[in-house]
């Protein structure tokens, strides 16, 4: 825990998550977090003032979440919390992700044989 203090104050600790799926969106409005994905409201976090959020969209790649900070707990804590909210499923890989996150794909339903 020392040393994951002294680093976080040192060069600190970031996160970044990527949103996987059509219509899926996040905007940045100061410590509040917007998201969008798919359910039929929007979804209004709260940041804590130690972390410091950046949303980026990119046209043809999927938007992302980059949270940054000192406390790595605490990072690791509202990371997993935007992740809960739409978590990944293993047929499509749609939801929230980290990056370079590597999932275990389901083969779906195949055709009956006749």
């Amino acid at each position: 825990l020392l040393n994951n203090m002294v680093i976080g104050v040192s060069t600190g600790y970031t996160v970044t998550q990527e949103l996987v799926g059509v219509g899926y969106r996040a905007n940045a409005n100061g410590s509040l977090l917007e998201l969008s994905l798919g359910y039929s409201h929007d979804i209004v976090m709260q940041i804590p003032k130690e972390l410091s959020l950046q949303t980026e969209t990119v046209k043809g790649k999927n938007p992302t979440i980059t949270l940054s900070g000192n406390d790595k707990e605490l990072l690791g804590q509202v990371a997993a919390k935007i992740r809960s909210l739409r978590s990944p499923e293993p047929y499509k890989g749609k939801g929230i992700r980290f990056q370079n996150e590597i999932l275990r794909r389901k083969a779906g339903k195949s055709a009956s044989k006749k």
